[in-house]
Order: structure tokens, then C-alpha cells, then sequence
């Protein structure tokens, strides 16, 4: 497969996560989501809790091609550049969930996020593949998953698998302390925090291990093989679920199976298409997403965070309220409702962040983030 052609179906899979992540993090209401664009309540997987395993995998497989020009290896200018690049994306995280609370406290700053957990992900799993002998990189990954499996049943709860009985919190409390704690779920537990960012490096090294197949796979018969693996970690991963239960805030190592072999299935559907079949007309709005997904992530949350947190307008009875609010029931709301509303509010942001990705794509900017 050529060079070109493999990477189109990589920047296709990666801009859709990346338009979807916006689409669930930006609805006009959270009161008003449909169900696919929701997050399980806690044990289970919707297609919403797909998106950032899939960004995660596709991390992986990039991995494996752009790590060529290190040799594979790791030296003292793979790894400086290494370490460079999760600093940035790190500290990245860190300013927007400080932003703008950087202009007065820090008290209660979340650390952790979903840019800091790509940043470690990305950071651990590059070092494993660059160290490792690559036939020892399933070891080293089945050896995490069933790790962080005993450390969940041995070390929890009564419950050990619930929002209350978890380890993830206590460790979490330890090392970040319970102010810096992610608060959603009504008790301080943070979905991206450091014990259950341990088992996303896998869903990394999953990905590594498929462009490692891409790469040794004669064209015609790439499909089909990532299907295989796919298949295969998919059901794993659900029969798993049985005992560990597949869980996106504890990111259990069922679920990190199943996610990975469903994004092998999709990924597999994409190069039958793109690269086989040659349907690549349709590509080019994900593929404006794909080539600067970072940037583009980040710039979504950033003006997400100013919307709602530093925007105010006032309402004709005086009310002062969230210019992500007003912009929703005063635009969206009466010309769709507010069910569609909500949805509509989001897709107008994924226009708007594409026509920013499109000017870029056309000048040829990519930010390497």
C-alpha cells in the first residue's frame, strides 16, 4: 500500500474523532442530548464512549510510521523530541482547565483531562515501542491490562468496579490531591486521571501493533487481516466484560480490548474503501479535521470555555446568563426546539472549527501539536 493512501485512511478515522469529540463536548443544552451522544452512565459503552479510544488507537498506529525517522530507537534526540511533545500537549490540558481561572486561582484546578491523558498515553507508549523488542510489546500490554485488573479487585471496595468502591479515587486523592479532582460525578473522581490513564497506554500500544500489520501486510489483504484482530479483541474484550466490566471512567482493560477491536473494524472498513475500492472523494471534510486534530481540539475548548464562562449577556427580563445559553435559546431553540436545538447548536460548532481547519489545510499549516 502506498505511503499517501495509508495515511488518507489514518486522517479520515482521526477527523472523525475529532468532529465527534466536539459534537459530544458542545451541545446547546446538557439537559437536551439524544442517547447516542451521551456517556454510559458507568459500566457500559455507548457510541459516544467510542471517540476517545478511537483518537487514542489511531495515536498508535501514527506512531508506529512517523517513528521511522528515530530509527525505531530510542537516543537522546527521540527522546528529548518525546518528552518535548508531552510537555506541550500536557501543559496544553493545564491551561484549559485553568483557563480562565489562571486569572485568579489555583486551588481547585482539575490537573488531569483528555489532553493530559493523550499526553501520557502518547509519552509512556512511545518509550515502551522505542525500548522495547516489538515482539514484546503484546506481552508488555496483556501484562498492564491484567496489572491494573488486580489492582481494581484487590485494592477496591466491596464493589470494587462502582463510582464509591473504586481505587482509582483514594490513589487519585494521593498523588493530586481530592481539590484537583474532577467533580461531574457528584463525588471527586476523575475519569482521566493517573491510575486509569495506566491501562489508555495500551489502547496506544494496540494501535502501534496495528500499523505494524499495515506495514506487513501485502495491500490487498489489509482489510481483511484488521478485521481478524479486531474481531478477536472485540469479543475478548466483551467476554471480559463478564468479570471486569467494560467502564470508560475506569477505562477497564475490557474495555480497552473491546474499544481497540472496534476501531480496527472501522479502520479496516476505511481502507477497504479509501485505499481498495478508491472512494476517496467524500474524505475531504474528516480529512481537514485530521491533519490538525489537536489544534483544532484545543481551540474547540477554549472557545467552548470562554461561551460559558466568560460571556455573559443579559435577557429582556434582566437575567444574566452564559453567552452559550443565550446563543442556544435565542437562536437555536425557536428554529429547532430543544432537542434538535441542542444537536444543531453542535454541528453549527463543527462547521465553524471545520471552515477554520479548511483555511489551514488549504494554506498547507499543519500545527504540530
Amino acid at each position: 500500500m502506498v505511503k499517501s493512501e495509508r495515511y488518507l485512511a489514518l486522517d479520515v478515522l482521526r477527523g472523525m474523532t475529532i468532529a465527534l469529540m466536539i459534537t459530544v463536548n458542545t451541545p446547546g443544552s446538557w439537559q437536551y442530548i439524544y442517547a447516542p451522544l451521551r456517556h454510559a452512565r458507568w459500566h457500559g459503552c455507548t457510541p459516544t464512549d467510542l471517540v476517545f479510544p478511537f483518537f487514542l488507537f489511531v495515536v498508535g498506529v501514527s506512531m508506529f510510521f512517523s517513528f521511522g525517522k528515530y530509527g525505531n530507537a530510542l537516543n537522546k534526540d527521540s527522546l528529548q523530541r518525546l518528552g518535548r511533545r508531552t510537555l506541550f500537549i500536557f501543559m496544553i490540558g493545564l491551561f484549559l482547565n485553568s483557563f480562565p481561572q489562571w486569572m485568579h486561582d489555583f486551588s481547585t484546578l482539575r490537573i488531569m483531562g483528555v489532553m493530559q491523558r493523550i499526553a501520557l498515553a502518547y509519552g509512556v507508549g512511545s518509550l515502551i515501542v522505542l525500548s522495547s523488542p516489538r515482539k514484546f510489546i503484546p506481552f508488555i500490554g496483556g501484562a498492564i491490562l491484567l496489572a491494573y485488573w488486580g489492582i481494581l479487585a484487590w485494592f477496591g471496595g466491596a464493589d470494587p468496579y462502582s463510582l464509591a468502591g473504586n481505587v482509582v479515587i483514594p490513589f487519585d486523592k494521593a498523588i493530586l490531591g481530592e481539590q484537583h479532582l474532577y467533580k461531574g460525578f457528584g463525588i471527586p473522581f476523575d475519569p482521566e486521571g493517573l491510575l486509569n490513564t495506566i491501562p489508555a497506554i495500551v489502547t496506544v500500544l494496540l494501535g502501534y501493533m496495528t500499523g505494524v500489520i499495515i506495514k506487513n501486510t501485502e495491500r490487498i489483504k489489509v482489510p481483511r487481516r484488521l478485521a481478524l484482530y479486531g474481531l478477536i479483541a472485540a469479543v475478548l474484550g466483551r467476554l471480559w466484560g463478564f468479570v471486569f466490566p467494560i467502564n470508560k471512567p475506569l477505562w477497564t482493560s475490557s474495555y480497552v480490548l473491546y474499544t481497540a477491536g472496534l476501531a480496527a473494524l472501522f479502520l479496516a472498513l476505511l481502507v477497504f474503501i479509501i485505499d481498495i475500492k478508491g472512494f476517496k472523494k467524500w474524505t475531504s471534510f474528516f480529512v481537514v479535521f485530521g491533519v490538525n486534530p489537536l489544534f483544532i481540539y484545543a481551540l474547540s475548548g477554549l472557545w467552548a470555555r470562554t461561551l460559558s464562562i466568560l460571556i455573559r449577556l443579559e435577557t429582556s427580563d434582566g437575567t444574566v446568563i452564559r453567552g452559550s445559553t443565550w446563543i442556544y435559546e435565542n437562536i437555536f431553540v425557536p428554529v429547532a426546539g430543544n432537542m434538535n436545538g441542542s444537536l444543531l447548536y453542535a454541528l453549527t460548532h463543527i462547521f465553524f472549527f471545520w471552515l477554520i481547519g479548511y483555511i489551514l489545510y488549504k494554506k498547507r499549516i499543519f500545527i504540530k501539536v
